[in-house]
């Protein structure tokens, strides 16, 4: 090869490296964890929420899919168990920066609804290691349980565009009759999270 055809070459290796170092570092940027269920295990490939929080009118609520399987801690959840109780379900991961964020608040919180009629839940999804997850537990004081789901497919039995929750965190309120009154595409503020839990326990 010529030293001309190969110094023509070079500009366009080089373009194609630093458009493929943007993509990585943009998806680094916005990512915490996506709606496909793939597994991660770290903060990269992650999506970000929208910072919406929807609230569902009672006459149109659908029922959140029947959720079983192990728990973090090797217990057997299942959330049909708490049909009667406002359920507040938060979708997490120890690898997602915004999740540790706001676990303090719904460690505080938790406690404080805990003789209330509301249930908290996780699901933690993308640690491939549990004892990642169950650190994680130890490190911000969450003693609810939570789904482990390291693969997505818990969340995959949420119907796509019917409410799921599609960001890492995400979080739903669920009313007494299992169905889904609140979802949030975002990390939630512990003032934040009254607000949403609230309205749903005013529910007879």
């Amino acid at each position: 090869m010529s030293l001309r055809r190969a110094s023509r070459r070079l500009p366009h290796r080089r373009a194609t490296a630093v458009a493929a170092a943007v993509v990585t570092s943009l998806v680094a940027l916005t990512a915490c964890g996506s709606e496909d269920g793939v597994s991660s295990g770290d903060a990269a490939g992650y999506v970000a929420g929208t910072g919406q929080i929807t609230e569902v009118p009672e006459g149109k609520r659908v029922a959140a899919p029947d959720l079983a399987g192990e728990g973090v801690h090797g217990k057997e959840l299942k959330l049909s168990d708490h049909r009667g109780e406002v359920v507040v379900l938060n979708v997490w991961g120890s690898w997602c920066p915004p999740c540790r964020g706001e676990a303090p608040n719904f460690a505080k919180v938790s406690e404080d609804l805990a003789d209330e009629g509301v249930q908290f839940l996780g699901i933690n999804t993308r640690d491939l290691d549990v004892a990642n997850a169950q650190a994680f537990d130890r490190t911000y004081g969450i003693e609810y349980p939570s789904f482990y789901d390291p693969s997505g497919k818990l969340i995959l039995k949420f119907p796509k565009g019917n409410l799921n929750p599609k960001a890492i965190p995400s979080t739903l309120v669920l009313d007494r009759e299992g169905r889904i009154a609140v979802r949030a595409l975002k990390p939630l503020t512990e003032e934040e999270l009254r607000e949403i839990i609230e309205p749903v326990m005013a529910e007879k």
